[in-house]
């Protein structure tokens, strides 16, 4: 029999292996922890991949459905959409075909066929004197009127509506009208000094609404017109296919101090030499169909500065566009041949 340590050293050296063997136990517990969740790990991956492999078997002779444009279509509810874009497609194509022209937009009465001229003479409230004085030289009157028209030369007063709407301007304007007949009243626009800009804006989108025409003459009120001379003009320019913007040409000096004529309040737009560019004088100006139209699709977005005039040449700016400088259009020169000339 083994006898009982008697020593403080030998008690010592007989404890050390119980006090080492407590560490290897732990690690011992802790591999095999680790194993059992190591393998279900791969257990529960192994099960997975039977499942996907069964999956896959099952569905390899299935071929997928191959779902028709007509299909989706029926599906997302968009049947009556494809009907409108087909229709849409059709109406922008007869678009272009008339140089922009939808003919929904129409309301000419009689023969769809293009007349050769809209001419709209720029009025005011307190014109009543310029428009008798025209009605009685140039302009013609009643019968004569209707007669022009026949001939396919539509001549209108083009005036808006007063700020305070339905007063006694309005009620003058609108009496004058109902006794003459020479009227096209923008009911969309206010009529004002400052507002002349948006007037043509206005007036060519109506006029081409209104009626069909190769033509759409601005005239002011304060000129004389050799209306025969003009119509021939026309007439020989009517086979010409192209976009024309035809006037007397000008350029100028861009007025840059407030309060003086002619001020542009957006004059730091046109460059370091403050220069318009090449524009027709307001005085008389003629756009082709296609490029009314193109004023008229676009005029929510077009620009306007201080003059009507440098503003339809800006509107001409960067399209293709034919521009005829005559200077039978120049009212104020002295040629004899010329079509206008200051009242």
């Amino acid at each position: 029999m083994e006898s009982l340590p008697t020593t403080k050293s030998e008690r010592r050296w007989r404890s050390k292996p119980l006090q080492a063997s407590k560490p290897s136990l732990l690690m011992a517990l802790f591999s095999c922890m680790a194993w059992l969740y190591v393998a279900g790990r791969l257990w529960q991956d192994a099960e997975n991949r039977t499942l996907l492999a069964d999956l896959l078997q099952r569905n390899a002779g299935q071929k997928p459905k191959i779902v028709s444009v007509n299909d989706k279509l029926a599906v997302l509810g968009c049947k009556d959409l494809e009907r409108r874009i087909v229709e849409a497609e059709m109406d922008l194509t007869l678009a272009k075909s008339q140089g922009f022209l939808n003919k929904n937009h129409l309301k000419q009465t009689g023969s769809s066929s293009r007349i050769l001229a809209v001419i709209g003479v720029y009025t005011g409230f307190g014109s009543r004197l310029n428009r008798n004085v025209f009605r009685g030289s140039w302009m013609p009157r009643g019968d004569a009127l209707k007669k022009l028209e026949e001939r396919g030369v539509v001549i209108r007063f083009v005036i808006g509506r007063s700020a305070n709407r339905g007063d006694s301007l309005d009620r003058n304007i609108d009496e004058e009208n109902r006794s003459r007949r020479d009227f096209l009243i923008l009911e969309g626009h206010e009529e004002a000094e400052e507002e002349l800009p948006k007037k043509a804006k206005v007036f060519f989108s109506t006029a081409v609404q209104n009626w069909n025409a190769d033509f759409y003459v601005k005239v002011d009120d304060n000129i004389n017109l050799d209306l025969e001379g003009l119509i021939g003009l026309l007439e020989r320019r009517r086979d010409q296919k192209n976009s024309s913007y035809i006037g007397c040409m000008k350029s100028g000096d861009v007025v840059a101090e407030e309060g003086k004529p002619w001020y542009e309040p957006e004059w730091w737009k046109f460059g370091d030499e403050k220069s318009y560019f090449r524009h027709a004088s307001g005085s008389l100006l003629i756009l082709s169909n296609s490029l009314a139209q193109y004023v008229y699709i676009n005029s929510a977005s077009l620009k306007t500065y201080a003059h009507d005039d440098v503003s339809i040449g800006s509107w001409m700016m960067g399209l293709q566009v034919t521009y005829i400088d005559d200077n039978r259009f120049c009212c104020s020169s002295i040629r004899q041949d010329k079509v206008c000339s200051l009242a």
